[in-house]
């Protein structure tokens, strides 16, 4: 699941990536467009409730595909993705866009 709220850094959001802990994995890790694909830079970290979570703050006004890597070697998607983009390998990444809800309203008005 995703979330967003707005950052105290001008032009950020903070956009929180949540997994519930019933999801079984020795590690998850974040990846994609925001830390070049690296495999192991931005692990997630289990919250009070046991959930996998963590946050990143990302430029307004993006797009960044990412997915989960689950124990070093199983990619699984967001399923409540902005969007879906195929890639390169035949399957699809999962996109976040980075902005907040009633800011989107407000520009398509």
């Amino acid at each position: 699941m995703l979330s967003k709220r707005k950052s105290t850094t001008s032009g950020k959001i903070i956009v929180a990536f949540h997994i519930p802990g019933a999801i079984w994995a020795e590690r998850i890790n974040l990846v994609g467009d925001f830390n070049d694909w690296h495999r192991e830079s931005l692990p997630f970290l289990r919250d009070r409730q046991g959930d996998w979570v963590i946050e990143l703050e990302l430029e307004a006004g993006r797009e960044y595909r990412f997915r989960y890597l689950f124990d070093g070697r199983e990619w699984r998607d967001e399923f409540q993705a902005d969007k879906f983009i195929r890639n390169e390998y035949g399957s699809y990444d999962s996109l976040v866009i980075v902005e907040l809800e009633d800011n989107a309203a407000e520009e398509r008005k």
